[in-house]
C-alpha cells in the first residue's frame, strides 16, 4: 500500500480545502446552530458541492458519476471535517447512495443515483432502533400484505431523516432481532411516515421516524427479501470509513489550533509551549494523529482497490473506525485541557469539534462496537 495521495488527488485536496475555508467555515456552522435552521446545513454551500461533482465521485461514470474513487472523496471529506461542514454528503450520497448501488436493481440504480449525483433527491437510512449502533438488533418488522409488505416500529436518530424525500428503511421479514439473517431493505417515501425532527447536539439535524401500519408495495425492496445483511454492512463500511476521514481532518484541525495557543500563551514570561510537559503531550497527539493518519488511507485505499476482499475492508474499517475514535477523544479532550477555562467557552469554538468529535465517533459504531467487531473478524 502506499498511503499517498496521486497528484490529482492532491490537487482535489487543495481545491476543497479552499473551498470549505472560504465557503463554510466554523463560523457558518455557528450561524446554523444560533438560527435552529431545519435543515442543519446551508443549501447554498450544497448547490456549490452538487456542481464540483463530489456528489459523483464514487458512482460509476454509466450512471452520471465520476468514478473517481474513495481516496479522492477521503481528500474531500478530510477538509470538511476541518471547518465542521455540514451537508447531505456522507449520509445521503456515501451510505445511502452505496445502499442502492450495492443492493438495488438496474431500474432503481437508474432512478436513483444520477437524482443523488445531480442533487436533486435525497435519502437518508433509517437503521438504528436505539442509542447503540447494531444492525443486526433490528426489530422492525415487515410483513408481507398480497402483494405488498407492512412496516411497523420505530427508527432513532436518523441522520438528515429530517430533509429527506425518501427513506431506506432496515427492516426484519424474518427472524428476531439479534439475528444477522432475516433483514430487509425498503425504499419508502418520507410522506408516508410520521417524522419527529430533531437537532443532534453537534447542530445538524436528525428525525425520530414511527411506521404505523405503512403499506409498501413489493416493487419497493432493494435487493433480496431476508439477505440485506451483507450488502447493508458493505455500505456502512463505507461510510464508516469516509466518516473517520472527515474525523480525521477535526481532529488535525484541533491539534493545529491547539499547538499554535501553545506558542502564543505567556505565562512567568514565557510562551507555555515551551515547558516540556506540553511539549510532551502535544507530540503524543502528533504521533497518536498520524498512526490514525495511515489506518484511513489503508481503508480509503481498500475501497478503490480490486483485489481487497469484502472482508479486508470490513477489518480496515473496524480498525480504522476504533482507531480514530481513540485519537479523536484524546486529541479533543487535550484540547480543553490544554487551552485552560477559555476552551470551554462558546466564543472560542473548540467545543463545536469536541461536539462533531463526540457525535462522530458514536456513528456508525463506536470505539468498543468496532474493537469488538475487529476480533471477531480474525477469529477471537
Amino acid at each position: 500500500m502506499a498511503l499517498v495521495l496521486s497528484e490529482e488527488q492532491r490537487f482535489l485536496q487543495d481545491t476543497a480545502r479552499e473551498f470549505f475555508q472560504q465557503q463554510s467555515p466554523v463560523s457558518a456552522l455557528r450561524q446554523l446552530r444560533d438560527t435552529r435552521d431545519a435543515k442543519g446545513y446551508d443549501g447554498d454551500v450544497w448547490q456549490q458541492i452538487v456542481e464540483l461533482g463530489w456528489n459523483g465521485m464514487i458512482f460509476p461514470e454509466e450512471l452520471g458519476g465520476l468514478d473517481f474513487g474513495f481516496m479522492g472523496l477521503g481528500a474531500v471529506l478530510e477538509q470538511a471535517g476541518h471547518t465542521l461542514n455540514s451537508s447531505p454528503l456522507l449520509d445521503s450520497v456515501v451510505l445511502a447512495g452505496s445502499v442502492v448501488l450495492l443492493a438495488g436493481n438496474d431500474q432503481q440504480r437508474r432512478e436513483l443515483i444520477p437524482a443523488l449525483i445531480e442533487g436533486r433527491l435525497r435519502i437518508a437510512l433509517a437503521l438504528d432502533e436505539d442509542s447503540h449502533h447494531n444492525p443486526a438488533t433490528t426489530a422492525l418488522r415487515a410483513s408481507p400484505r398480497d402483494n405488498n409488505y407492512e412496516l411497523n416500529g420505530q427508527k432513532r436518530y436518523v441522520a438528515n431523516g429530517g430533509n429527506a424525500e425518501h427513506l431506506i428503511v432496515v427492516a426484519r421479514t424474518s427472524g428476531e432481532p439479534g439475528d444477522q439473517a432475516g433483514l430487509s431493505l425498503f425504499l419508502v417515501s418520507a410522506n408516508d411516515i410520521q417524522k419527529q425532527a430533531s437537532t443532534r447536539i453537534d447542530s445538524r439535524n436528525c428525525a425520530n421516524l414511527t411506521f404505523d401500519q405503512v403499506t409498501v408495495s413489493e416493487n419497493a425492496l432493494l435487493g433480496s427479501a431476508g439477505g440485506a445483511f451483507p450488502v447493508l454492512d458493505q455500505a456502512l463500511d463505507r461510510a464508516r470509513i469516509c466518516v473517520s476521514a472527515e474525523m480525521l481532518g477535526s481532529a488535525q484541525e484541533l491539534l493545529d489550533r491547539t499547538v499554535a495557543y501553545l506558542k502564543e500563551r505567556n505565562q512567568f514570561g514565557v510562551p507555555i509551549g515551551s515547558f516540556q510537559a506540553l511539549q510532551h503531550r502535544a507530540a503524543i497527539m502528533f504521533a497518536e494523529l498520524e498512526l490514525a493518519r495511515s489506518t484511513v488511507m489503508a481503508a480509503l485505499e481498500a475501497l478503490d482497490s480490486k483485489e481487497a476482499t469484502t472482508e479486508e475492508v470490513a477489518t480496515l474499517a473496524s480498525l480504522a473506525k476504533a482507531k480514530v475514535g481513540e485519537v479523536c477523544q484524546l486529541i479533543s479532550n487535550e484540547a480543553i485541557q490544554l487551552h485552560g477555562g477559555i476552551g470551554v467557552t462558546d466564543e472560542l469554538e473548540i467545543g463545536f469539534f469536541l461536539k462533531r468529535l463526540r457525535v462522530a465517533e458514536q456513528s456508525f459504531g463506536n470505539t468498543g462496537f468496532h474493537r469488538s467487531r475487529f476480533a471477531t473478524l480474525n477469529g477471537y
